[in-house]
Formats: structure tokens, sequence, C-alpha cells
């Protein structure tokens, strides 16, 4: 996806340059700005998903961590807790 996004924003780049020194003879106008648009999108929705997957990663590790945390001490607080002494 991040190739195909780097692909069409090339595209855009070389539409642009020719509507500006071509006189639009291979793109028109209309054309290099759409691919600049759709690239852009492109490009911010896939780094946004990216940034997304990365967070709910770290996020289901620190919920393990946690659930191991509460598993161990749990068990050294049940281990670890003397006894009563009957006092008679």
């Amino acid at each position: 996806m991040l190739a195909w996004c780097a692909i069409l924003f090339g595209i855009g780049i070389i539409a642009f340059l020719d509507s500006l020194f071509n006189y639009g003879e291979i793109f028109r106008r209309v054309n290099s700005v759409c691919f600049l648009l759709v690239s852009l999108g492109l490009l911010v929705r896939t780094s946004m998903k990216i940034k997304l997957r990365y967070v709910e990663g770290l996020t289901e590790r620190v919920k393990e961590l946690e659930a191991k945390m509460s598993g161990v001490v749990s068990r050294d607080t049940t281990e670890t807790k003397p006894k009563k002494q009957p006092i008679f």
C-alpha cells in the first residue's frame, strides 16, 4: 500500500511539473491536482493506520503484563500471609 502511494505521488509530481513546464500537454492541470490530493490522502491514511496498529499492539502488551502481574501478586500475597495461631 505504501509503495502504491509513493508511485501515485510520483505520478502526481510529474503531472504537476508537466502542467507547469509543458503547458499540460501530457497531463491536464486538473489531473495533476487530483493525483496529488489522492496520493496525499492515501499517504496520510496509511501512516495513521500504521500508528494505530502500533498503539493497539502496545495496549495488548500492557494488558498481558498487567494480567501476569496480577497473577503473581495474588499468589505472592496468599503464600506470604502468616497463619493465625490460636490464643488458648
